[in-house]
């Protein structure tokens, strides 16, 4: 006779683990991102530190759009953390419900 038992922590976990991965995911993306500004500010300083003409208001927009993107990156990455404590919660009452059921 074979048990069709769920553990009622399944689904939380599963979700837990959906969210790790893409927060992973997007803090690779964004180490990708860090590294490869660090490596144009590092050639612009072996440059002299001057960038000049078109390529001045290239880098100022480059700023601004790295700016715009690290408040977004921030803000998706509150959300994820404040889902992963949601989940955390979520699990921690399920194990409770387990516990309490199996005494």
């Amino acid at each position: 006779m074979t048990q069709n038992y769920e553990r009622p922590d399944a689904h939380a976990l599963h979700e837990l683990g959906d969210l790790l991965q893409y927060v992973g995911e997007e803090l690779a993306a964004w180490r990708r991102r860090s590294l490869k500004a660090e490596a144009e500010l590092a050639e612009a300083r072996n440059k002299g530190g001057v960038v000049a003409g078109p390529e001045l208001l290239q880098a100022r927009q480059r700023v601004i759009d790295l700016e715009v993107e690290n408040q977004a990156l921030r803000e998706r990455i509150d959300a994820a953390r404040d889902k992963l404590r949601l989940l955390a919660t979520r699990l921690s009452f399920l194990e409770q419900e387990a516990d309490e059921g199996a005494a």
